[in-house]
């Protein structure tokens, strides 16, 4: 299979650092707490990892979101609200000067939040549906795009095209695992180059893809001691961004504390990830790209 070089674009808009994403260029990091916990808690984390991320010259966008539209039951917490969510996340970009990104799982939901975020994120589980990708696209921001956990990498291509038939070709393609059996998940790597066939750049999600979907009666286990060696098969794969949801108390987080890693294991994730993809950089600049027939 012949490695495509993907297209590359900018993430990031007014006054926060502008983040290329895409070919050659180094991992960027996307992470946060899975959901919008508080003011406090969203400028504490963002904080904290920007300041791993700085010592360690890797780009960052924070995450975290305001709704959480798909927990299993309705007791969960579903989220701090989209206006006090988006009000939060503009006070990240401002204090914090790094880009971030949020889901929306409502069309209406779509425009408000593209004028906030710098990234717009689409759910894996409404990665195929039609009028959440059409009000994603026509928001013109770039595009964070999961993988479902129902979805063959190769079919990842019709959500592509539904998203540059409607004008926007800013697209970071993203695993999160795929459905094995019930209750577990399991990562393919061959979706990298696979899903990098549609020319565009490509993310690892690793602590979804720990997940262990509903396998606890009413909301999700995971295996997260298998984050570290999931991230360094994915980082050798050609990823060009790496998304974890990072906590600094999992066990007390709102939203997925099974499976959100936490923030003292940051750093050294980050260090191995990070020489993995340049020491594939460096072998494929050196050796040429490796086309086995």
């Amino acid at each position: 299979m012949q490695r495509i070089k993907s297209k590359e674009f900018l993430i990031g808009y007014g006054n926060v650092e502008k983040i290329k994403v895409g070919k050659n260029n180094p991992l960027v990091f996307i992470g946060g707490p899975c959901a919008i916990e508080s003011r406090q808690h969203s400028l504490k984390m963002a904080s904290r990892i920007y300041k791993i991320c700085k010592k360690l010259n890797i780009k960052f966008v924070f995450k975290s979101c305001y709704n959480k539209d798909s927990r299993s039951s309705p007791e969960s917490f579903n989220g701090i609200g989209i206006e006090e969510g988006l009000k939060i996340l503009g006070d990240v970009r401002e204090k914090i000067g790094v880009p971030v990104v949020a889901d929306f799982s409502d069309t209406s939901w779509a425009k408000p939040t593209a004028e906030v975020v710098d990234l717009l994120q689409i759910p894996a589980y409404l990665c195929r549906q039609t009028s959440i990708l059409r009000a994603a696209a026509e928001t013109k921001r770039p595009l964070l795009l999961k993988k479902g956990q129902f979805m063959s990498p190769w079919n990842m291509k019709n959500s592509v095209r539904k998203l540059e038939y409607y004008g926007n070709k800013k697209i970071l393609l993203t695993d999160r695992g795929t459905f094995f059996g019930y209750n577990m998940l399991v990562n393919d790597m061959r979706c990298f180059p696979i899903m990098s066939e549609t020319g565009y750049p490509v993310c690892f999600d690793a602590t979804h893809s720990v997940q262990m979907p509903t396998s606890m009666g009413n909301i999700s286990g995971g295996q997260r001691e298998f984050i570290p060696s999931l991230v360094r098969s994915a980082s050798a794969c050609g990823i060009n961004a790496l998304f974890m949801e990072v906590h600094d108390n999992p066990s007390k987080a709102m939203s997925d504390p099974n499976t959100v890693l936490h923030i003292k294991y940051l750093e050294r994730i980050l260090i191995m990830a990070k020489k993995m993809h340049q020491q594939r950089i460096e072998l494929d600049k050196k050796y040429g790209d490796l086309n086995v027939q």
